[in-house]
């Protein structure tokens, strides 16, 4: 049976879980993996049969590295992370080699989402779920009357980006915290709202920051697998239950948004939802329309959640899949011993 060749460019390093999951697939199908990343020791590449160096390029130069890359190696899916969006918009130029890409092809949509300012004003005019109360602001003026007006309303006040992946630029406004217990403590996010002001204030200028209700409850990672026409066929709710463990479990409210989201915005192939609970209320925090990095610990329910997506891409016929009910899980680190070859890096494990 010829080798489907599949190629990660850059992604984080739990693609190492990912690759795996593909290469041991329910169905034995034979695949070969490719992946790039400008550093070829990170782990991202380690899972990976053919692992190359990626160069620092932006915009059509990058989308030119990454079709080069797959006609070259004959690759049958691409499932990309950097730079999708720039992806997306040639997704044409890789059919037109014979490579399926995985990614979201409603260009205004993948914008949208990747703007949470922009995306939380879709989901307030569909009603098909809660989101936090929030502003989105652009000067320092505009930062205080937000703070102003949610910490009026009896919220606790956090900010972040509107365009950030991660928890990267976020903050939780906090006027009763101690400089020097932070000093000798944790690093933590807290900021009081006099420091965030002064420095907003001081600055020419700064990317849009959405200042929002701070939410204490649960927070739930809800893993989605859909088809290429974004026809839900999986969901598991995920979340963090102490320390490492992880908890996935039947929640029909949040499985009910899944489906909610899958109708309305029919996002293909894995993505996720972020929520987060404001006393009995679930509340949006973002949208990722690619696999989470907690997507491996999901896969531990029962559903192999990477490689169903490349069966779907494939033609291949996907049933819609019920996971284990009330799975806690967790996770070690596993010591590989590197092995280096010219410009691949691959552990002696993974041959």
């Amino acid at each position: 049976m010829k080798k489907v060749n599949i190629y990660f460019n850059r992604w984080f390093s739990v693609a190492f879980h990912y690759m795996n999951l593909i290469r041991n697939n329910e169905d034995g199908i034979p695949v070969q993996i490719f992946a790039t990343h400008p550093d070829i020791r990170h782990m991202s590449l380690q899972g990976a049969d053919v692992a190359g160096t990626e160069p620092a390029l932006t915009g059509m130069e990058y989308v030119q590295f990454c079709l080069d890359f797959c006609r070259r190696n004959e690759i049958d899916i691409f499932i990309p992370r950097l730079h999708m969006l720039d992806i997306a918009l040639h997704a044409s130029l890789f059919d037109a080699i014979g490579t399926k890409v995985l990614v979201c092809r409603d260009l205004e949509l993948l914008e949208m989402i990747m703007d949470k300012g922009k995306f939380y004003e879709s989901v307030q005019a569909t009603g098909i779920m809660t989101i936090p109360d929030y502003h989105v602001v652009s000067t320092a003026e505009q930062f205080k009357a937000a703070y102003e007006d949610l910490a009026g309303k009896g919220h606790k006040v956090c900010f972040k980006p509107t365009e950030t992946e991660g928890g990267l630029g976020f903050r939780i406004i906090d006027n009763n915290r101690s400089p020097l217990e932070e000093l000798f403590g944790h690093v933590t996010p807290l900021i009081s709202f006099e420091d965030a002001y002064r420095i907003l204030a001081g600055a020419d200028s700064f990317p849009n920051l959405m200042v929002m209700e701070l939410l204490e409850g649960y927070e739930y990672s809800i893993d989605c697998l859909s088809d290429e026409q974004g026809n839900l066929l999986a969901a598991v709710p995920r979340r963090k239950a102490g320390g490492r463990l992880r908890l996935m479990e039947h929640i029909p409210e949040l499985e009910e948004i899944a489906r909610r989201v899958a109708a309305t915005y029919r996002i293909p192939f894995n993505f996720n939802i972020q929520m987060k609970y404001s006393g009995p209320v679930p509340k949006l925090l973002e949208i990722n329309p690619r696999m989470s990095g907690g997507l491996h610990i999901s896969c531990l329910s029962g559903i192999n959640f990477p490689y169903l997506a490349v069966k779907s891409a494939l033609g291949g016929e996907v049933q819609p899949a019920q996971f284990e009910h009330n799975v806690l899980a967790s996770h070690v680190e596993q010591p590989l011993i590197m092995r280096i070859t010219g410009e691949s890096a691959v552990p002696d494990s993974v041959n």
